[in-house]
């Protein structure tokens, strides 16, 4: 005997099958990464990103408004200096480019949320997230004293009125100590979005030609995590959650969506989900070819983000994600 319910009788048309879905993506769950250069005019294409730029602080700003105007609430900010040293000033000098270029965004479009990437490796000349250990060369980086730099960074972002502080270090405490040092400052209103889980992942390829910070040796697997470890993202988030992170973040997203769920399923704050630069660039490569639909497959790839338990979605498809909401 056939069951009375038949699922395909809602899957008819496509009007029925929208108001059944379980699962809707919206423009407010996008967030869009923008990479910040010195200099003015500036639109410099990433070869391994297309329809990405390296952007001046003016072209940010012109940036900023046409996100803003799509309908996108947020944008993450990521700099590159004109110089860089071992002691990342230009990550916590109050002239940096990610200050200079919030302090216009916000002048700009003051109701468009800036979210900061605050961590060291772009501003290193070494390209790793902090100090080194003398004389290694295997990418070991000393954690305390790179707390110190990175609560120097937040403080200075926040100057320059930025909405989110998003430490991307990795560093063991970074959350406590960058509370601290925003609280000492009277930023106490000012939500950490910790990237609480980011592993070591082959993904972020095409992100360190945007940023300029691909490690000048070694590599950063002795402080991101094994991409073998499900469990351990678990002790992270509790980690930071205990010292008072706001929202968590998964990096990668698209082969890490087990680690979505179970991160949403044991934590009570909003969980954002990095759509990086590997599997962008993944995309736009098959779709230049003509092997895939690339807006249905982008589509389905959101989804698939927010059905897995991600709150929100940081990802370089955000403008086309929100051209093709309002058709």
């Amino acid at each position: 005997m056939f069951p009375t319910h038949r699922p395909r009788r809602l899957r008819t048309s496509e009007t029925l099958r929208r108001m059944v879905a379980e699962t809707v993506v919206t423009t407010n769950d996008l967030i869009y990464p923008l990479f910040a250069v010195p200099g003015s005019g500036i639109a410099n294409e990433v070869k391994s990103m297309p329809g990405v730029y390296q952007l001046s602080v003016d072209k940010i700003v012109e940036e900023a408004k046409q996100v803003y105007d799509l309908g996108i609430p947020a944008i993450i900010l990521f700099g590159i200096p004109a110089d860089k040293d071992t002691d990342a000033t230009g990550a916590w000098h109050n002239c940096g480019i990610v200050q200079e270029a919030t302090e216009a965004v916000k002048k700009a479009v003051p109701d468009l949320v800036v979210a900061v990437d605050t961590c060291l490796c772009e501003y290193t000349s070494h390209g790793h997230c902090g100090y080194l250990e003398t004389g290694d060369l295997s990418g070991r980086v000393l954690n305390d004293p790179t707390l110190e730099l990175l609560k120097k960074t937040a403080v200075s972002q926040a100057n320059a009125g930025a909405d989110i502080i998003a430490p991307s270090g990795m560093m063991d405490g970074f959350v406590k100590a960058i509370r601290e040092g925003l609280d000492a400052a009277k930023f106490h209103d000012i939500p950490i979005l910790s990237y609480a889980a980011k592993y070591a992942s082959a993904y972020y390829g095409p992100f360190r030609d945007a940023a300029e910070s691909t490690p000048q040796f070694g590599d950063r697997r002795t402080y991101q995590m094994d991409p073998a470890n499900g469990r351990e993202a678990i002790k992270e988030i509790e980690l930071d959650l205990a010292e008072g992170a706001d929202m968590l973040m998964v990096k990668p997203a698209l082969a890490y969506m087990d680690i979505i769920w179970r991160v949403k399923q044991a934590s009570n704050v909003p969980v954002m989900a990095y759509n990086v630069s590997g599997e962008y660039s993944m995309v736009k490569a098959a779709a230049l070819n003509g092997w895939i639909d690339e807006q249905r497959v982008v589509m389905e790839t959101m989804t698939s983000f927010k059905r897995s338990g991600a709150d929100a979605i940081l990802t370089y498809h955000a403008k086309d994600v929100a051209r093709w909401l309002k058709g």
